[in-house]
């Protein structure tokens, strides 16, 4: 039996590091000290604690001051920033997505459609192809799209695009370009101004090993200004505390995407995660997934096992996903793997497997003799 956190390849799903359960338990008990305490500490404390969310996931992005803020998930931040646009910016033209993008997006968008008088163009793969090709993407990508959302690393595939060659084709047709980064966030560089882009959102989880309900928005400082965000409140302001109803004015920076009380108990409670991230070699937590990915193809490519994931490692995020042909043959492998001592998932006939910063080498190699006995290759 491999012992769970060396067998652990659920990172495209949540991510683990050592002494997470410590980490996290710590900063549960500082806060509910903090909240519970009879006094008027609670406030500061706990809006310094989203303050170091925020600066800690614009460091890793490279963003500015004042256009980073938090969202309850990605869907919640592709709908902030699309419902914030000028009125007649979307209407009667096209907002392009691949099919491969995360499904809580397009179900978004569809639904926006017809609020916003946009066509909806879903680019989608080749027959046979396992992934939209960047340049299906571009020959589908003209003067009428006004906004693309860029699914960075699909979560179907692990392809990575080509994220220089898209913005550049983007740029030269006027459109607006936002990047959901959630599935390679935090383990493969990533900055909002190489190439410059107009927004990303991201989740705090996979390898950012953070909680759920810790999401980010980053919004261009020169498209802040352009944009009227429809929900507001209080904390949209530049003054949290006018009470004129009369005189509401939006904050000039990322601020204005807030609203009414922020939820921080997620942010929070993704603190230690995104330290103890700021904190390691990230160069080697890369080389580390890559390492232990080459074994795996190897492996695989010993036992006859299709993938479904691209072999180049420049086209490719941390996962690796595996075709095993019937939901029945991937429903007994994950079922072996499991009781083996391994964490994996299954979507239909894909195993999904992530190696991250508590996988180990010989782990890995030992996933590969199980998974031959289980599809009886031994």
């Amino acid at each position: 039996m491999t012992e769970r956190k060396a067998g652990y390849f659920l990172y495209h799903s949540i991510g683990q590091y050592p002494g997470k359960e410590s980490d996290l338990s710590n900063a549960m008990v500082e806060l509910a000290a903090v909240w519970s305490a009879p006094d008027d500490q609670q406030w500061p404390y706990m809006l310094g604690k989203r303050a170091e969310f925020i600066d800690l996931w614009r460091q890793l992005i490279s963003a500015p001051d004042g256009s980073v803020t938090t969202c309850e998930n990605v869907t919640q931040g592709v709908h902030m920033l699309t419902t914030s646009l000028p009125a007649d910016l979307l209407r009667g033209r096209k907002v392009l997505v691949a099919a491969d993008c995360f499904p809580s997006n397009h179900f978004l968008l569809s639904r926006l459609q017809e609020r916003f008088d946009f066509e909806l163009k879903t680019v989608h793969p080749r027959q046979g192809a396992h992934w939209v090709a960047d340049e299906d993407m571009i020959a589908e990508w003209d003067s009428d799209v006004a906004l693309a959302l860029i699914t960075w690393v699909s979560s179907t595939t692990s392809h990575k695009v080509d994220l220089d060659a898209l913005v550049r084709h983007g740029r030269a047709m006027g459109s607006l370009i936002g990047v959901d980064i959630t599935q390679a966030a935090g383990l493969l560089p990533f900055s909002v101004a190489d190439p410059e882009i107009d927004f990303a959102v991201s989740t705090s989880l996979k390898w950012m090993c953070g909680a759920p309900g810790a999401g980010m928005l980053y919004v261009r400082p020169d498209l802040i200004a352009d944009c009227r965000p429809e929900l507001r409140g209080w904390f949209s302001q530049e003054n949290p505390f006018n009470w004129d109803i009369n005189a509401f004015d939006y904050a000039p920076d990322i601020r204005r995407f807030d609203n009414g009380t922020p939820a921080i108990l997620p942010a929070a409670a993704t603190v230690p995660a995104l330290t103890w991230h700021a904190g390691m070699d990230r160069a080697a937590l890369l080389h580390h997934n890559r390492l232990l990915c080459d074994i795996l193809i190897e492996g695989m490519d010993d036992l006859g096992v299709g993938l479904l994931s691209p072999r180049s490692q420049t086209e490719r995020g941390g996962s690796l996903m595996l075709d095993l042909t019937t939901v029945e043959a991937a429903s007994k492998t994950l079922a072996d793997l499991n009781r083996a001592g391994y964490s994996a998932d299954t979507r239909g006939v894909t195993l999904r497997l992530s190696p991250g910063a508590q996988t180990t080498e010989d782990a890995t190699r030992a996933l590969i003799d199980v998974f031959a006995r289980s599809i009886g290759r031994a």
